[in-house]
């Protein structure tokens, strides 16, 4: 009979926190939305405007200054403030990031809105996953975090067909005056969203207990672990507080400097190996094939629907298979694919499905591994008490490895060629396998109080 009522407590603790972890995770889909809405802007912008190649580049990247700004406050805003006011506060910011994207008449004012919405999207970015590691079991938490990643590539397929929807909708000329001016303001429909359903989600019960109110937080771990688990954990973190003085200084003592490497390591890799080059410009892209317009989009489509197949795909095998023989896997592949890439337009022969075909290749490589695990890993690897402010410090190195790499694409495309841009992302590939083999460890199955007490004895 326990064990009976042992099942259906579980049953119900999955209910309520998968539910609570997908409300969370809809951060992730502005973060999708955001970063990709600008790849079938851009084009129509870059006419609207008049262009150039480092003004295309920062059209772009304008968003990627205020995801670092975002990033970096985020810790020490939601260590004092809690994750929940300051998530509430990043989608009201996305909000006005995305009206103020659609109207203006000049290229600053498009740049100013984009870096306010991109302080939310760095504000989201970072305590989504960390605000779903907090509140989830141990052996469901690469899931439950990775519906982050799950939500942020469904963003962006889903962005895909409104460009390819909204520049359907008039000529040439209203394209170019109009059309991108809506795919900006839809982002409002999914600011507003996550903005009403962050009401009803409980604060993450970590934070609780940190700030001494361990009674709020036990009636929230109650509905996820059943009693008995729930007050022993409320006793783990407690202890695991005690055990440091959460100065960010700890990070780079001998216990943690490895944790510290792992994290931010990881971040920058995530974003040298170009999947945001491609995600940004897929479009232009494809049009270096010969691609014309309307197919480059639907090109672009492709992209976007592998990527989110293959992101559900990471989510069923990241508690199963680990998050290390994932990131193995896909870096591997990952090298293969842009290696080829580069030697079909340095041969001449871009045209064809071929470069298509590794560039989904590519996506599919990536979205099952570095795009859902390092977001898991850099969630999951830090102390309780350091938590926020040393996933925002990871953060801010993505980000600032997101901005240089989304800022000299264009210009590098244009003066080194594709063929040697691509390499030069292969390499960065094959860097990231290596340094998995060597330096990453193992996290799966592991609570967050265990791995903490694995660096601090330096077995991890």
């Amino acid at each position: 009979m326990s064990s009976n009522i042992k099942k259906q407590g579980e049953q119900v603790s999955m209910k309520f926190v998968t539910l609570v972890s997908m409300v969370a995770a809809l951060g992730g889909l502005l973060f999708g939305f955001d970063t990709a809405v600008v790849s079938g802007a851009i084009g129509f912008m870059k006419e609207r405007f008049d262009l150039d190649e480092l003004q295309v580049g920062w059209a772009v990247s304008s968003l990627i200054i205020g995801c670092i700004v975002g990033a970096a406050s985020s810790g020490v805003l939601s260590e004092k403030f809690g994750r929940k006011n300051i998530l509430i506060t990043a989608a009201i910011l996305f909000i006005i990031g995305s009206v103020g994207s659609a109207i203006p008449d000049t290229f600053n004012g498009y740049i100013i809105a984009r870096i306010i919405g991109g302080v939310g999207i760095g504000i989201t970015s970072t305590l989504c996953p960390l605000y779903n590691a907090e509140i989830a079991p141990a052996q469901y938490r690469g899931r439950l975090v990775a519906l982050n990643q799950l939500a942020t590539v469904t963003g962006i397929f889903l962005v895909y067909f409104i460009n390819l929807w909204i520049s359907g909708l008039g000529d040439d000329a209203w394209d170019v005056s109009t059309a991108w001016r809506w795919m900006f303001g839809f982002g409002i429909l999914p600011g507003v969203l996550f903005l009403v359903l962050l009401f009803f989600v409980p604060e993450s019960p970590r934070w609780l207990i940190k700030q001494g109110r361990a009674e709020e937080s036990l009636p929230i771990l109650l509905r996820i672990h059943g009693e008995t688990l729930a007050r022993q954990e409320v006793l783990d973190i407690k202890e695991s507080f005690e055990q440091d003085n959460g100065s960010i200084r700890q990070l780079f003592s001998p216990a943690l400097r490895l944790a510290l490497i792992v994290g931010v390591g990881l971040a920058i890799l995530q974003q040298v190996t170009g999947i945001n080059a491609i995600m940004y410009y897929a479009p232009e892209i494809f049009k270096q094939t010969g691609a014309g317009t309307n197919a480059a989009l639907i090109q672009t489509i492709l992209v976007g629907l592998i990527n989110f197949l293959f992101t559900i795909l990471a989510i069923w095998l990241i508690d199963k298979v680990g998050r290390k023989a994932l990131l193995l896997v896909g870096s591997s592949v990952m090298t293969i694919c842009l290696a080829v890439i580069g030697i079909a337009f340095q041969t001449g022969q871009p045209s064809g499905p071929l470069v298509l075909i590794f560039i989904l290749l590519y996506v599919a490589a990536f979205a099952v591994s570095l795009g859902p695990v390092v977001w898991v890993i850099m969630s999951e690897i830090f102390p309780n008490r350091i938590r926020g402010k040393a996933t925002a410090l990871a953060s801010m190195a993505l980000w600032a490895a997101d901005y240089v790499v989304s800022q000299a694409f264009p210009p590098m495309l244009a003066s080194a060629g594709p063929a040697i841009t691509f390499w030069i992302f292969g390499i960065m590939a094959l860097i990231t396998f290596i340094f998995t083999w060597r330096v990453i460890p193992e996290t799966k199955n592991k609570s967050l109080e265990e791995i903490e007490s694995l660096w601090s004895s330096n077995k991890a």
